[in-house]
């Protein structure tokens, strides 16, 4: 069966990626990042606003519109409101993403096996599948960019430059700054540029200048024909927005420069092999493609420093470093695989034993573990926790049996589909952990205010998750500590906690206020103040 995977690998990138992530793409709660994309995604289909994009009616020029275009269509296709709908390309985008990796390891010259692993390894990663609800602009910035730098590498390999290699360079490099600006142009591209320079140099350079500059120019226009667009149509906007964002990176969430430095634990459960893999001294006397870890080994140290120079930090931003990342795991796992059963020394087997007898244990104390926190509720997913535990069991048996053999494949693909396993059957039982007993639904509002023909507004902006669980516009009316009241003798208003000692002296003289209901969309323990807003009834006295 292995043999039957091997040989059709983009065929079985595509299934691992639907067992992963499409059966229970619903499942997730929506995110802030998320809810930002699909609201602006319901107003391009609803208000028109392809171009000019908007979120709650006000101008939202922050990201640039490709991913929101693609969540658009693809509403538009299966319904606006439909939460699969929206997340199936950014979800796609990680297939894509697997896949281009693949074809660049078979353009390093590794193997079709190993550049296999290196794909699984990429997708299975914890950060790039988690992107997609994280931070959904970032899995089409960097799976573009990859594409891009796929085609690059062939021109730069091409005794004679091939056209065709540039236009498409430049096309997807264009496309993943449409994406999210020119951040992967920084995260991916330059590391990259750097790292081959060094390692491969850059041979019959006077021959590709004229291609490589064609490349610049094109990706430039592509990527940057929506900026300049809105730069003319909406400058005030345009610059105060882009002040914002451009002061943010030197005063907002300001971490130190070794914050990142833990970077291969974004990996997941290659976490342990990506450390291995770092270790230069080590593994560069022992694997077969010498050249091409030097390469990936710098791409990753080089796109770590130059994200460490950064002032603004988070661990998301990380998510480009897992593409080379996986090149170096994948060298690691492809030497342990051919060369494990003839280690003689037990330096280089505990680390292997202990890795992969970890992972077997943890998949052994998983279902114990989901017995103890579903307690009663565990009978409400009876199928998927029996179907977790079996699959559990049996990849814990299988890795502990195959580590005995030392037969390094089967496990490594036992570990893939560990993860599948846990994705697959564990996602909906997930849910049963949110236990908030205050949880109430903001879609109700609706039918209250048609109800008393009234239309609501917000003090403060609202929060993202909150608007699009509305489903609807919700005015700001209160801005630079300013209220404007509207001219309704009765209206609703949506605010926080501590917003009622802003507007009450405005307000006391004039209007009753009645607190009719408080909205709550935590779901699990952990509350978030941002995600409660209490509603009032405001009357003209």
């Amino acid at each position: 069966m292995l043999n039957t995977f091997e040989k059709y690998p983009i065929l079985t990138l595509s299934i691992v990626l639907v067992l992963m992530l499409l059966i229970h793409l619903n499942v997730p709660s929506v995110t802030i990042m998320e809810a930002r994309n699909f609201i602006t995604a319901r107003e391009m289909v609803q208000e028109n606003n392809w171009l000019l994009t908007t979120m709650n009616g006000e101008a939202r020029y922050q990201k640039p519109p490709l991913p929101t275009w693609f969540s658009a269509v693809s509403g538009l296709i299966f319904g606006i409101s439909n939460v699969f709908a929206l997340r199936l390309p950014a979800a796609l985008m990680v297939l894509f993403l697997g896949i281009f990796l693949y074809l660049f390891s078979l353009k390093l010259n590794l193997t079709k096996q190993h550049s296999f692993i290196n794909a699984l390894i990429l997708i299975t990663s914890f950060y790039v599948f988690a992107i997609i609800n994280e931070a959904p602009w970032d899995i089409y910035a960097h799976g573009f960019m990859l594409a891009g730098i796929y085609y690059l590498f062939q021109l730069f390999e091409e005794h004679k430059p091939i056209w065709k290699h540039t236009v498409l360079a430049a096309f997807f490099i264009g496309l993943s700054i449409l994406s999210k600006g020119p951040v992967s142009l920084f995260a991916l591209f330059l590391p990259f540029l750097i790292s081959y320079g060094i390692i491969f140099k850059f041979k019959n350079i006077k021959a590709k200048i004229v291609p490589f500059i064609a490349v610049l120019i094109l990706f430039v226009i592509i990527g940057g024909w929506w900026f300049i667009y809105v730069r003319l149509a909406d400058p005030a906007a345009f610059l105060e927005i882009a002040t914002k964002e451009t002061g943010n990176w030197a005063s907002y969430n300001v971490k130190p420069f070794y914050y990142y430095w833990s970077f291969f634990s974004q990996s997941g459960i290659w976490a342990i092999p990506a450390l291995i893999s770092l270790i230069y001294p080590y593994l560069i006397k022992k694997v077969a493609h010498k050249k091409v870890y030097k390469f990936t080994f710098w791409w990753v140290i080089i796109a770590v420093i130059l994200l460490s120079l950064i002032p603004e930090k988070k661990p998301r931003y990380l998510m480009p470093v897992l593409i080379p990342l996986a090149l170096n795991i994948g060298i690691y796992i492809n030497y342990i695989i051919g060369n494990f059963s003839n280690f003689t020394s037990k330096k280089e087997k505990i680390p292997v034993y202990f890795n992969f007898g970890l992972i077997a244990f943890i998949a052994l104390a998983m279902p114990i573990a989901l017995i103890f926190m579903l307690k009663t509720n565990l009978f409400q997913h009876l199928f998927y926790f029996t179907a977790l535990t079996i699959c559990c069991v049996l990849v814990a048996i299988f890795i502990f049996k195959y580590l005995k053999k030392q037969q390094l494949k089967n496990v490594f693909y036992l570990v893939v589909a560990f993860i599948v396993s846990v994705l697959l059957f564990g996602l909906p039982i997930s849910k049963s952990l949110n236990n908030n007993t205050n949880f109430k639904s903001i879609k109700s509002l609706h039918t209250f205010e048609v109800e008393n023909n009234i239309k609501t507004y917000s003090i403060g902006e609202i929060t993202p998750e909150l608007l699009w669980d509305y489903n609807g516009i919700l005015p700001d009316i209160y801005k630079n500590q300013e209220l404007t009241l509207p001219n309704e003798p009765k209206f609703g208003l949506l605010l926080m906690n501590d917003d009622i000692e802003k507007i009450s002296s405005q307000l006391v003289l004039n209007y009753n206020l009645e607190l009719k209901e408080t909205y709550d969309l935590n779901e699990g323990s952990k509350i978030k103040e941002r995600l409660i807003r209490q509603f009032y009834i405001v009357s003209k006295k």
